[in-house]
């Protein structure tokens, strides 16, 4: 005689037995909303605070450079580095890591003119001079070089703490001849001017 099977009953939460896993308890309401509360605080800093961040960065950065440009506007020299032709034509090899440099070119049917000042370590001046042919050797003291009529196109005026020294670097055309002045009221870091013609 076969015995009829009875159905089985419902899960009925209780205490597990050996081996069993272990029934997780419902998240309640409470709970849940704290740990939602969180992981959205977590994304928001991890997402918001260099969002900011950069934000922030990019305001200084574009601020620093509209003081630059109407620093150097009113002087009608240009922040920044002359092009690499304008650097090579008129044989002014700006060194590199140079600070505060602007430049302004002009143009006429008897000369061309590249000026071009720049903040430099005194390795920087050296390796300047070098290369266009001269060395510091030859600065001479209290020469102020470039000719008042230079000055005024750009606006530079040598009468601030020193000492100064200058320098004319003649070559033969169509070679550039430069005329350079130095500020070396910091030591460490000489203030460069130079002026750098050539007849086309």
């Amino acid at each position: 005689m076969t015995v009829p099977r009875q159905p089985s009953p419902p899960d009925v939460p209780g205490p597990a037995g050996p081996g069993a896993p272990e029934r997780r308890r419902p998240e309640d309401r409470r709970h849940m909303i704290r740990r939602r509360w969180l992981t959205a605080t977590i994304i928001v800093l991890l997402i918001g605070v260099p969002a900011g961040y950069l934000l922030i960065s990019a305001n200084q950065s574009r601020d620093s450079g509209r003081d630059k440009e109407k620093k150097y506007s009113a002087t009608g020299l240009t922040a920044g580095w002359p092009s690499k032709v304008q650097r090579r034509l008129y044989d002014v090899p700006v060194p590199p890591y140079s600070a505060e440099v602007a430049y302004y070119e002009t143009n006429n049917w008897r000369t061309s003119r590249l000026y071009v000042q720049f903040l430099t370590s005194n390795e920087g001046l050296e390796t300047f001079l070098e290369e266009t042919g001269t060395s510091a050797r030859r600065l001479k003291k209290d020469d102020i070089t470039i000719s008042k009529r230079d000055q005024k196109v750009v606006g530079w005026e040598f009468t601030g703490p020193g000492p100064w020294s200058g320098i004319t670097h003649d070559q033969d055309d169509p070679a550039p001849t430069q005329d350079i002045v130095v500020n070396r009221a910091n030591p460490d870091h000489p203030m460069v001017y130079v002026v750098s013609r050539t007849t086309p």
